[in-house]
């Protein structure tokens, strides 16, 4: 993604945008734990990146029509129906090849191995140190947040509280019309499209969030001038 892409985020995030330094070199990837980290994250990042900006059409299909039969299905069923009725369609397909590649045994037709050997013998996605490089960083991350809700709530900034309250005043409306589900399924639909109009559409779209930024950030200031807070710092 570009700057403007990250310009775009910012209007609706209450945490500020991630920074952007120059990548390092490609040999000093391998320098250390550090480096390597961040060329997993790098490598997690483009991932999603391919799957919503549709790269590879069949994996993204694939991934997108997953997800939002889940989600429909728990629009009508419970959890515990949604995850039991998926496990045995996997269960069934799994099963079935499996019995079909003893009876061709039997047949003397196939040497009735497993047809998931190889799926078997292969290596998990993440390693160990991979996993706790992500537990530590997803414990960071949660201290951040908390850290940030302790600040929004206990008014340490008063603006910055103001508009918290406002956010959520918001949602007061929004979840007078939609439950978290149907927010969810919005959710994802929008993650498989926006991207991918934002890319066709990049430069109309940043001139229009670029005056919007300068609105926000008008009426902000002018908020700021008439709290006390702003009168006393200036006197």
């Amino acid at each position: 993604m570009g700057d403007g892409s990250w310009d775009l985020l910012a209007i609706y995030s209450p945490w500020p945008p991630p920074s952007h330094g120059p990548r390092p070199p490609p040999g000093d990837e391998l320098a250390g734990p550090s480096h390597r980290a961040a060329g997993n994250g790098l490598a997690m990042g483009s991932a999603v990146a391919d799957l919503l900006y549709w790269r590879d059409t069949r994996t993204s299909a694939l991934v997108f029509t997953g997800v939002m039969v889940a989600l429909l299905s728990l629009l009508h069923f419970s959890i515990v129906s949604v995850g039991s009725y998926g496990a045995l369609a996997v269960l069934g397909v799994t099963l079935s090849l499996r019995l079909a590649r003893k009876a061709l045994q039997v047949l003397h037709r196939s040497d009735g191995a497993n047809p998931f050997q190889a799926q078997l013998d292969a290596e998990l996605p993440l390693s160990q140190e991979q996993l706790e490089r992500l537990a530590s960083r997803l414990s960071r991350d949660v201290l951040g947040a908390a850290h940030t809700l302790r600040r929004l709530f206990l008014v340490e900034d008063l603006v910055d509280s103001i508009k918290f309250a406002f956010l959520f005043y918001i949602l007061t409306y929004v979840g007078a019309v939609f439950n978290g589900l149907t927010l969810l399924i919005l959710g994802v639909i929008s993650a498989f499209t926006f991207p991918l109009l934002y890319r066709q559409h990049q430069a109309q779209i940043d001139q229009y969030v670029g005056l919007v930024r300068s609105q926000l950030s008008h009426l902000r200031a002018k908020i700021q001038a008439r709290l006390p807070s702003a009168k006393a710092k200036a006197e």
